[in-house]
């Protein structure tokens, strides 16, 4: 599986050698979890486990809830009020798939920014990259449907808003407007559709989440350092890595059953912190509420697809070059995917020699100051789509693609990185003492 030298699977007994022959599922389990892993792995990777988790439990309460939802107008939200006050246990399945989908964004940003930070997207790694983009996008599309599933308020007008974005397309968007929403407007039909495919995408993020693990068991697993496992022979690539199992399994429950500690308080005692109060209203097509906003996790790109008025320079001229095709709507749905895009176009847009962070003095400032931005933009898309927030969001959306378009360009152009390890073994030894065999331990 992996490119990395080790010792593979060989069955000994006779009913090992029969099914290995037939089925290598025992010889695959053995290669997955007995990969050779850098031993200088930190604890942002303990990420990947909380990732498996939250998906998992997203498929089995999902599966639950299915069991007593009604996709139909008239019935969801009563069949939301039925789950929390009258089948047993429901309020709990439905409170943790509903925080179940906060831990699994705040999962996934963690994830993403520290491959951001330690070049975890730099060659051989990019199909791994484009990959977690991908299944990136397809949580942002299913914990959309998701949220127009309780039929409150803000799920209705969320979901007419958003949707109104597919129209903003010229030629095009009506066309996909009408057929995603199977009507002039939101309606039991949309329900019918969200719903539909709400169940379904967790699917295909499964199967696209073990091509991802595949792909890096492949290439294996960047670290801190950003410097490959020595591959010319087992026992050179031995003196940088560890089994998969036990060392980074037990690290990796540890970190994951200390994030379940806090899931669990908030799921016990402040459930509907991350919710919106008008979602508990029936949705009202002929009453707007004051604010309409999406969930948490949306807020950054939301904030982004805001902040390009008619105002703005930029908007004038697209709008000025391509005769009024780019507008400013269709102008604000290009910023927002546009700075999707950009994450996934890493690869190509960073030119240092040096994958990590680390040893990139430069780069830890401007890195600082885009997860600053973030964070920034995620305020800013709860906010009133009013100065001084406007003009705020304007220069935050700015940085946010100046970091990806123009900094990390001109980066490995400009700046002197620091001087790197030769081998993982010599940053693990620098860091943590010499020691060998069954003493070295993956220690942060």
């Amino acid at each position: 599986m992996s490119g990395i030298p080790h010792d593979h699977y060989e069955p000994k007994t006779g009913g090992e050698k029969w099914l290995h022959s037939r089925l290598p599922i025992v010889g695959l389990i053995y290669d997955t979890i007995m990969i050779p892993t850098p031993k200088n792995l930190n604890w942002l990777w303990i990420w990947g486990i909380v990732l498996a988790f939250c998906l998992a439990l997203q498929i089995v309460t999902g599966i639950i809830l299915v069991m007593h939802y009604t996709p139909h107008v008239d019935l969801a939200f009563s069949s939301v009020e039925h789950i929390m006050r009258n089948v047993n246990g429901g309020f709990m399945i439905r409170y943790l798939h509903a925080n179940g989908a906060s831990l699994f964004f705040i999962a996934v940003y963690i994830h993403i920014f520290r491959g951001l930070y330690y070049g975890s997207y730099k060659a051989p790694r990019e199909i791994t990259w484009i990959i977690g983009m991908l299944i990136y996008l397809m949580m942002m599309g299913t914990a959309f449907m998701g949220y127009v599933l309780p039929w409150g308020q803000m799920s209705f007008w969320g979901a007419t808003v958003i949707t109104g974005l597919f129209g903003a397309i010229p030629f095009i968007g009506e066309p996909i407007q009408t057929l995603l929403l199977g009507g002039p407007a939101v309606d039991n039909a949309t329900l019918n559709r969200f719903f539909s495919l709400h169940y379904l995408l967790p699917f295909v993020i499964a199967g696209l989440v073990i091509v991802h693990i595949w792909a890096f068991h492949t290439t294996g697993n960047n670290n801190p350092t950003g410097v490959e496992v020595r591959r010319g022979s087992k026992e050179e690539a031995k003196k940088d890595t560890l089994p998969f199992w036990p060392y980074f399994v037990i690290k990796d429950f540890l970190g994951l059953a200390v994030v379940l500690v806090i899931f669990w308080a908030i799921v016990g005692f402040m459930p509907n912190y991350l919710g919106h109060p008008d979602n508990y209203i029936e949705a009202n097509p002929l009453q707007t509420p004051a604010h309409i906003v999406p969930e948490w996790y949306f807020l950054p790109f939301y904030a982004i697809l805001r902040a390009f008025t008619s105002e703005v320079w930029v908007v004038q001229i697209a709008s000025f070059v391509t005769g009024g095709i780019v507008d400013a709507k269709f102008f604000g749905v290009l910023a927002m995917f546009g700075a999707i895009a950009v994450m996934a176009l890493a690869p190509w847009l960073d030119t240092s020699r040096v994958r990590s962070g680390r040893f990139r003095p430069q780069f830890k400032w401007w890195f600082l100051l885009l997860v600053i931005d973030f964070f920034a933009l995620m305020w800013l898309g709860a906010m009133p789509a009013e100065e001084p927030f406007a003009s705020i969001s304007l220069v935050a959306s700015a940085y946010w693609f100046g970091y990806f378009l123009v900094i990390l360009p001109l980066l490995g152009v400009i700046e002197k990185p620091l001087a790197i390890p030769e081998t993982i073994e010599a940053d693990f030894d620098a860091h943590y003492g010499k020691k060998s065999g069954a003493d070295a331990t993956p220690a942060e």
